[in-house]
């Protein structure tokens, strides 16, 4: 079995790796830092080495670099079991007030990189009438929140996105599960303040991902929505 993870150096995407890794998937990554994503495929060939890893970085805020991705994974000649649409990024600002570019930096990477990828890679699942996709959205698809602007818009954008897909893609067996998460403790919470104890850990997203894909044909999971026990910060 086979995984494509994008945003995978690192948090949740290298949690997701290295649970899958563990349960003998294939993995096949990418980030936009090299030195990041191959100290991780590093890491991670070190501790599961009866696992085929491999990992090449590309920048999904540009559409080409997607493109490129898209073509290096179908040339590998593999069945995408499982396409996990992590990469994202968070600039902080209001929708007023926040600087030139940021909604069109914001919708490139959290919205377009996964629409564009799973457009190129959706057709060989929707022949083999199998798949599963995960692209993960945030608790802030659900509410607007102060200084999240266009980062709050491009994940209400791509739970929009996800949502449709789920309905498209029921006819070709093809499962679409939309994740949630609230504060985990990844970089974005680095440097914050906050106890770590009080955000949840990134193997608690990637335990509910592994769960839900582990099910049968018949049941999807269409929504995983996760907050730290307290609430969200």
């Amino acid at each position: 079995m086979n995984i494509v993870i994008t945003g995978a150096s690192r948090g949740l995407g290298k949690a997701i790796a290295e649970l899958f890794a563990a349960n003998g998937y294939n993995l096949y990554l990418t980030s936009r830092s090299a030195v990041a994503l191959y100290k991780t495929m590093e890491k991670l060939t070190t501790r599961f080495p009866d696992v085929t890893i491999k990992a090449k970085p590309f920048d999904l805020s540009e559409r080409e670099q997607v493109r490129q991705l898209a073509e290096w994974i179908l040339g590998l000649d593999i069945t995408v079991d499982i396409l996990v649409n992590n990469a994202g990024s968070f600039e902080p600002g209001s929708v007023y007030n926040e600087p030139e570019g940021t909604m069109e930096s914001m919708m490139n990477i959290n919205f377009f990189s996964a629409y564009h990828l799973t457009r190129a890679l959706i057709p060989e699942m929707i022949k083999r009438k199998s798949g599963h996709i995960f692209n993960m959205c945030s608790i802030a698809s659900f509410q607007a929140y102060k200084n999240g602007g266009a980062y709050s818009i491009s994940k209400f954008a791509l739970a929009g996105f996800s949502k449709n897909l789920r309905e498209e893609m029921k006819p070709f067996g093809i499962k679409v599960t939309s994740v949630y998460p609230g504060a985990a403790n990844t970089d974005s919470w680095a440097g914050s303040g906050i106890d770590p104890k009080r955000i949840m850990e990134t193997a608690d997203i990637a335990m509910m991902i592994f769960s839900s894909s582990q099910l049968s044909v018949q049941a999807c999971v269409e929504e995983i929505v996760l907050r730290p026990q307290l609430g969200d910060l």
